[in-house]
C-alpha cells in the first residue's frame, strides 16, 4: 500500500499525471541537480575560475542514468545531507583533478533551489500546453452554444435566462486569466540561485556575478537580483497560481456536476462504453470526472498553507521551509495538472442537452421573467411601482402554483397596459438573454 495516494499504482492517475511524475521523478531530480552543477562548472571555466578541461570532465559526469540512486539514498541517510552524496558520486566519475572543481563556490541550496525551479519550469510548460487545449475546447462550446438559452441561477434558484455559451465564456475568460498569471509569475519565478553559503558569494567574490549570469544563461533562467535562500515569496506565488488554477477546474467541474443532476439533466460528461456508475445500480451514469476534479481542487488548496508558512524564514538559511517544499511541490503540480487534463477530456466530449435546457426554462411557469415584465411596465408605472405590482403577482403565483401569465392577467395595472400578445412576447425566455451572445463574442475575440 502506498503512503501517498499520488504514488499508488491503482489511484495515482486520479491524483496526478504521468507527465508530472516524470518531471519530479527522483532520477529527474538528480538530473536537474547535475545540470546545475555542470552549468556552474562551464560558466566558471569560461571565466577562468576553474580549468576548462575540468569543466569538460565534469560535464561527462552529468547524466543521471549513470548514478546508483539506491547508493545515493543510503549515503544521504548516512550523512543527513542531500547534495554531498551527489558531489562525492560525481567526483568518483571524474578522473584526475577535475573532481576537485565540482561545486566550486556553491552551497547545497544553490543546487537544490535551481534544480527545483528547472523542474517547475518543465511542469508549467506541460500544464500550459494542456491549458491551450482546454481553451480550444471551451471556445468551441461557447461558439456552438452562443445563443442556446438556459436558466441562469443565483442562490441555487432560477433567476433569469442566459445562454449556455455565455456560461462557458465566463469559464473560458477565467481560464485565460490563469494563463496570464502563469506567464506573469514566470517572470518572477524562473530565477536561478547561485549565492554561496549565506548569499554573499564570498567564496569567489566579484567574479561570482559573471558566473551567475553565464550559469543562468546556460540553464535558461533569469539571474537573481539578490540571494533568495530565505525569500520564498516566489514559491508561495507559484503555489497560489497552481492551487487557484486547480480551483477553477473544480469550479467548472462542480457546475457541470450540478447541471448533470437527474432533475436538470442539462449536460453530461463523457460516458464511453464500459464506464460504470455503480456496482449495484446498473442504470447509474455518475459524473465521476467532475467528482474527481472537485476533489483535486480541494487537495491542491491544502498545499498553499505550507507555502505561505515558508515565507516566514529565519536568518540566511532555513531548512525547515526546504523540507516543506520537498513535500508539497510535486504533489501540488500533480494535482493541478490532473485537474486540467481531466477537464480537457470533459469539455472535449461534453454532451449538451439543449432540449432539457429549454424545458427547464419553463419550470417556474414564467416567474423568471419577472424583471422583463417589470421593465416593460416601468415607463408607465414608474420603476418602484412596477416592481411592487410584479412582486405581488409573482409571489402569489408561487404560492398558488399558477403561471406568471395567469397571475399577471388578474392585475389591472398589467392587463390595462399590456396586451396578451405583448405579455407572451415578454414572457419568452429565449428573448430575454440580454447581451449573452455579445459577451461570448467579446471573450472569443480576446483569444
Amino acid at each position: 500500500m502506498s503512503t501517498y495516494v499520488a504514488d499508488s499504482a491503482l489511484f495515482r492517475d486520479q491524483f496526478g499525471t504521468p507527465e508530472m511524475r516524470a518531471v519530479f521523478d527522483d532520477r529527474m531530480t538528480v538530473q536537474k541537480w547535475l545540470d546545475v552543477e555542470v552549468a556552474l562548472a562551464r560558466a566558471e571555466a569560461e571565466l577562468g575560475l576553474i580549468p576548462l578541461e575540468a569543466a569538460e570532465v565534469i560535464a561527462q559526469a552529468g547524466d543521471a542514468a549513470d548514478y546508483d540512486l539506491d547508493a545515493m539514498k543510503a549515503e544521504m541517510d548516512r550523512t543527513s545531507h542531500p547534495i554531498v552524496p551527489l558531489v562525492r558520486a560525481m567526483e568518483e566519475k571524474c578522473p584526475g583533478e577535475a573532481g576537485g572543481y565540482i561545486h566550486w563556490g556553491a552551497t547545497t541550496q544553490d543546487i537544490m533551489d535551481t534544480g527545483q525551479i528547472l523542474q517547475i519550469k518543465d511542469a508549467w510548460a506541460q500544464i500550459a500546453e494542456d491549458l491551450d487545449t482546454l481553451d480550444k475546447n471551451l471556445a468551441v462550446l461557447a461558439r456552438t452554444h452562443r445563443v442556446t438559452p438556459m436558466a441562469g441561477r443565483t442562490h441555487g434558484q432560477q433567476a433569469q435566462p442566459v445562454t449556455f455559451g455565455y456560461k462557458v465564456a465566463v469559464w473560458l475568460d477565467e481560464v485565460r486569466r490563469h494563463r496570464t498569471r502563469m506567464d506573469q509569475a514566470a517572470e518572477r519565478l524562473f530565477v536561478g540561485q547561485f549565492s554561496g553559503a549565506v548569499g554573499t558569494l564570498a567564496a569567489i567574490g566579484k567574479p561570482g556575478l559573471a558566473v551567475q549570469e553565464r550559469m543562468m544563461e546556460i540553464l535558461g533562467l533569469r539571474v537573481p537580483t539578490v540571494c533568495w535562500h530565505v525569500a520564498r515569496d516566489g514559491m508561495a506565488e507559484a503555489a497560489f497560481v497552481m492551487a487557484a488554477l486547480a480551483g477553477t477546474m473544480g469550479k467548472i467541474a462542480h457546475e457541470t456536476f450540478l447541471m448533470s443532476k437527474t432533475e436538470l439533466a442539462e449536460v453530461e460528461e463523457p460516458f464511453p462504453p464500459g464506464k460504470v456508475g455503480s456496482s449495484t445500480m446498473p442504470h447509474k451514469r455518475n459524473p465521476a470526472i467532475c467528482e474527481s476534479v472537485v476533489a483535486l481542487a480541494r487537495a491542491a488548496r491544502y498545499c498553499v498553507a505550507p507555502a505561505l508558512e515558508n515565507i516566514v524564514a529565519e536568518n540566511e538559511r532555513d531548512k525547515i521551509g526546504l523540507q516543506a517544499e520537498r513535500e508539497y511541490v510535486s504533489r501540488l503540480h500533480g494535482h493541478a495538472h490532473a485537474a486540467v487534463k481531466k477537464m480537457v477530456v470533459l469539455t472535449g466530449g461534453l454532451t449538451v442537452k439543449t432540449g432539457n435546457m429549454r424545458r427547464n426554462l419553463d419550470v417556474t411557469g414564467g416567474l423568471m421573467l419577472s424583471e422583463a415584465v417589470m421593465m416593460a411596465l416601468a415607463p408607465v408605472l414608474g420603476r418602484q411601482q412596477a416592481h411592487h405590482v410584479v412582486y405581488e403577482a409573482a409571489q402569489q403565483a408561487a404560492v398558488d402554483g399558477r403561471t406568471m401569465k395567469e397571475a399577471l392577467k388578474d392585475v389591472p395595472e398589467v392587463s390595462d397596459k399590456l396586451s396578451e400578445a405583448e405579455l407572451d412576447a415578454i414572457l419568452d425566455p429565449a428573448a430575454y438573454t440580454g447581451l449573452s451572445a455579445e459577451f461570448v463574442d467579446r471573450v472569443l475575440e480576446g483569444s
